[in-house]
């Protein structure tokens, strides 16, 4: 990669050397200023300040801590039994019910044992986090915590799906026909949408995709739902499309908008998800859209990362694309203003390796340090088809609508697919860096021994070198392989329906996304 290469010998030979051996320049205040990718990951790998990624599991920034020095995960649920050198799983304690993974964020951070451990490693520090809100902000304020996004208020306003059209259209970046309203009856849908056609697709502002997406073609759907729906208040209203899902994670800088390579989503296989809109997964290949297909996503999303910057946005955010498998057309699903269950994807990418994760430019941005980078040479570089590596990953939920007390499970870490298309343990691991062939798979268990399977449980995530589906995005042999394969290695025992104090501990942390 010789951009990479010219830009690092730039870097080491500019401006005099600080303390930490960075090539730097002087700023504004006699701020030292990193000179490029080389000085970036260097600044990173020397990090004094500690940084806390605090969420139900370490899933989203997974290998992170290889890059940052000082970083620790703090989890709710141990995927590693005791053997990740960075996640501290505290003790579990007594709490009200969680309905959200702001709840579990906020009961770790008044938890005494991460207390404990915060002070332990000096005062102050950074906080990441998948979802929080003004309460997680207050808490983190108490304990001398920086929330290294924008506030609560300003990421909820951009994670409201009928805000988020919104934003896009002042972006220029087109949606699927929609109509923004409220719908009170099946006959005021029909009127408010008259230009939309007979099938329709209604989002509400908020919520999982798989949950709070209806399809509505008749009145009979209109009635399994309605309920779902007049609550909502102004909901989106889209005419239905054949299309496939994608999508591209990206960076607010003050240089420019950072864009990661358009990932194919795997949506609503029922090998993976009982939820018919449900997120199960992705795909990075190189060639699975066409060359304008690439282009115009990354340009439109480029564009909505300018109009977020202009609302004071900065940072990580993830867009969902709809491509029309009738005309090309490349339009907005929805916006995700965080990290997400894509970003392992995206941050440990062999490109990503060559220069830096994605996530590393969010973490600068919200860093005392100035920086300078060149912004389109990293997305170009990023762009081109020979720097993207084939990989896949599969989110696997329980799909049956049963009650379950796992007796078994299998353990984080790589695993092995014989000629026979069954599964072997081979080694403790903490991410997928050591997976070469596509006969082997890192495993990250999410559901344990001990704990219980119920109707859109996450049982682990699997991701893997090579494809995942065929050129027709169907489940190719080997991901039906693999979905079987971790799938026989549960074993559990059916709960009676009757037994309230399990049911109830079971849907504590089941309707709502972790990941």
């Amino acid at each position: 990669m010789p951009d990479a290469q010219n830009e690092d010998r730039a870097a080491q030979s500019s401006g005099p050397k600080a303390k930490d051996g960075n090539s730097r320049a002087h700023g504004p205040g006699d701020r030292p200023v990193l000179k490029g990718v080389s000085d970036i990951r260097r600044y990173f790998f020397r990090n004094q300040s500690p940084t806390y990624f605090i969420s139900a599991t370490n899933f989203n920034l997974l290998g992170m801590d290889e890059w940052v020095r000082n970083f620790h995960f703090i989890n709710y649920i141990d995927c590693f039994d005791g053997k990740h050198p960075h996640v501290f799983v505290p003790s579990q304690k007594p709490h009200q019910e969680f309905t959200c993974i702001e709840d579990i964020n906020n009961y770790l951070l008044e938890h005494k044992e991460v207390v404990d451990f915060l002070e332990a490693r000096g005062s102050g520090g950074k906080a990441i986090f998948l979802f929080f809100d003004e309460e997680t902000e207050r808490l983190c304020s108490e304990l001398g915590l920086d929330v290294c996004f924008p506030p609560a208020e300003l990421r909820r306003e951009v994670d409201d799906k009928i805000s988020a059209t919104r934003i896009a259209d002042r972006a220029g970046v087109p949606s699927v026909p929609n109509v923004l309203s409220k719908v009170d009856s099946y006959e005021h849908l029909r009127e408010v949408a008259s230009e939309l056609g007979d099938d329709l697709v209604i989002q509400t502002a908020f919520g999982d995709s798989g949950h709070t997406t209806f399809f509505i073609s008749d009145e009979d759907d209109w009635n399994r739902h309605a309920d779902e729906i007049t609550d909502k208040g102004e909901v989106k209203v889209m005419k239905r499309i054949r299309c496939r899902g994608s999508a591209l994670e990206a960076c607010v800088t003050r240089h420019g908008t950072i864009v990661g390579p358009l990932m194919t989503e795997l949506v609503g296989f029922p090998e993976l998800t009982p939820y018919r809109g449900g997120w199960c997964g992705n795909e990075v290949f190189a060639e699975a859209f066409p060359h304008g297909v690439r282009q115009r996503a990354r340009d439109a999303t480029v564009s909505f990362g300018e109009e977020l910057r202009k609302m004071g946005y900065r940072g990580y955010f993830e867009l969902d694309f709809l491509t029309d498998l009738d005309t090309d057309e490349v339009y907005l699903g929805e916006v995700n203003p965080r990290i997400t269950g894509a970003s392992a994807m995206t941050n440990l990418a062999s490109f990503a390796h060559a220069d830096a994760p994605l996530f590393l430019f969010h973490l600068l941005e919200w860093s005392d340090v100035e920086f300078e980078l060149d912004v389109d040479a990293l997305n170009a570089r990023w762009a081109a088809p020979e720097n993207i590596d084939s990989w896949g990953q599969l989110v696997i939920k329980h799909t049956e609508d049963t009650v379950e007390h796992i007796t078994q499970a299998p353990r984080s870490g790589v695993w092995e697919m014989t000629d026979s298309g069954h599964i072997e343990f081979l080694r403790v691991q903490t991410h997928r860096r050591t997976v070469e062939r596509e006969n082997r798979g890192f495993f990250l268990r999410i559901s344990k021994e001990g704990d219980y399977r119920y109707k859109g449980a996450d049982l682990g995530i699997l991701l893997t070198p090579g494809r995942l589906m065929t050129d027709e995005h169907e489940l190719n042999d080997r991901a039906r392989a693999w979905i079987e394969g971790i799938q026989a290695q549960y074993d559990s025992v059916q709960v009676d329906p009757e037994d309230e104090p399990a049911v109830a501990h079971v849907t504590e942390v089941g309707n709502f996304k972790i990941l």
